[in-house]
């Protein structure tokens, strides 16, 4: 990123990044209420991945896995989701980084987010910034006011309608 430029597209993704967290840590307070459940793609090779040895050959760049049924002692913490899933029948734990995650999906509720950056790795929520006033400036005598050429998207276009 040019020194001064504003990156809001990755800023957008690392606050989607937080929606997820929250949404899985409220799921492994309440459980999971119907019809809600989650498909979580993830990059496998991502560093801090935890999955079985066989699982990452398996699934050398990425895998999708379901928190539906059966699953068990989801814990969340700011940087990542640890989960417990049955692979032939067999219980792994997986640990997953939400910088490592491509797309989340709950079908029930039908929504669904894909992060197509490549993320910084830096923890959840990132830090605080200091709030600074603003600076006013006033046009030299005879200058119109001038005006950012910002453009306006809603979020109201990507909902269904």
């Amino acid at each position: 990123m040019a020194r001064g430029a504003i990156d809001y597209g990755r800023m957008v993704e690392q606050a989607l990044r937080t929606v997820v967290r929250d949404v899985l840590r409220r799921l492994a307070v309440e459980g999971l209420p119907p019809p809600h459940h989650f498909y979580i793609t993830f990059r496998t090779s991502d560093p801090g991945v935890e999955i079985p040895d066989y699982l990452r050959e398996r699934y050398p760049t990425e895998m999708t896995v379901v928190l539906q049924h059966q699953f068990w002692d989801l814990e969340v913490d700011d940087t990542a989701l640890s989960v417990t899933l049955s692979f032939n029948d067999v219980p792994q734990r997986l640990r997953i980084p939400f910088h490592a995650i491509k797309v989340f999906a709950d079908p029930g509720a039908e929504f669904g987010l894909q992060f197509t950056l490549e993320p910084e790795i830096v923890p959840l929520p990132a830090p605080a910034v200091e709030k600074k006033p603003p600076v006013a400036t006033k046009p030299a005598d005879g200058e119109p006011p001038t005006r950012g050429g910002a453009e306006i998207v809603t979020l109201d276009r990507f909902r269904k309608k």
